[in-house]
């Protein structure tokens, strides 16, 4: 692990911005691969596009740190706060987050596949069409967190806290989502395929035009209305709703009533052209 004194890592942000502002003309791009950072102040630093991949930054502090499109892959920040930190596009693949403070931090279109954010504290952080393929984000707090159109296939969300996040589109193929907090979450047109769904709270989550196809709902206190138009075929759906016979039946007779009208229409649309 390489030694960063104070003045060192001066010079290198200094000649990383000019790198940067003058588009690679002139200074040169913060290379701190594999550096030893722990508790470094870079509050509001200009750290675009650099490069800190395997970087030890435990407990540093990165609030309001520009990291735009920067390689952070296999970095250790644990305990580091992160909040508000632009993260736009940013390398995160196999970083350690656990209990890294990323409150109202911009992500959008990151990569965190692999990473892991056991315990990090999410809220209301912008992850819309981040990568988070078999990430950790096993008692993470993600209240209101913005993940529209994320990648959580095979995610570890074991515990978390969903409340009010948006996940519409997501895509949630196989994730692991026992106890999870989905209170009021939106889920429309997730990917809940295979998804583990085991006692969690979906107490008022959309789940209008969500696919459970084969997910498992066991012990889950799922909302009539969300259910009603949700693809629940093959799904488990022992111990939930006390009435999730009635509203299957109901279900299945809605989707076939759906389909009838749309031959009818088919088959009135080709009379017509006959």
């Amino acid at each position: 692990m390489r030694k960063i004194t104070e003045a060192e890592l001066k010079k290198i942000l200094d000649d990383h911005k000019v790198w940067v502002k003058s588009d690679a003309g002139e200074g040169v791009r913060a290379d701190l691969e594999w550096s030893s950072l722990d508790g470094a102040d870079l509050d509001c630093a200009y750290l675009s596009k650099a490069n800190l991949s395997g970087a030890s930054l435990v407990e540093a502090d990165l609030s309001d740190a520009d990291l735009y499109w920067a390689d952070l892959s296999d970095a250790d920040l644990r305990d580091a706060y992160l909040r508000d930190a632009n993260l736009q596009g940013a390398d995160l693949s196999g970083a350690d987050l656990r209990k890294a403070n990323l409150a109202g931090a911009f992500l959008a279109g990151a990569k965190l596949n692999g990473a892991n954010l056991e315990d990090a504290n999410l809220t209301g952080a912008d992850l819309g069409g981040a990568w988070l393929f078999e990430a950790n984000l096993s008692g993470a707090n993600l209240y209101k967190a913005y993940l529209r159109d994320a990648y959580l296939r095979d995610a570890d969300l074991y515990k978390a806290n969903l409340r009010k996040a948006n996940l519409e589109s997501a895509n949630l193929y196989k994730a692991y989502l026992r106890d999870a907090y989905l209170r009021d979450a939106d889920l429309y047109k997730a990917n809940l395929r295979k998804a583990n769904l085991e006692s969690a709270n979906l107490e008022g989550a959309d789940l209008t035009g969500a696919n459970l196809y084969k997910a498992d709902l066991t012990g889950t206190n799922l909302d009539y209305r969300a259910m009603r138009v949700s693809d629940l075929k093959g799904a488990n759906l022992s111990s939930s709703d006390p009435d999730i016979e009635e509203i299957r039946a109901e279900t299945d007779a809605m989707i076939a009533e759906i389909r009838a009208e749309a031959h009818a229409k088919i088959a009135d649309i080709a009379r017509q052209k006959g």
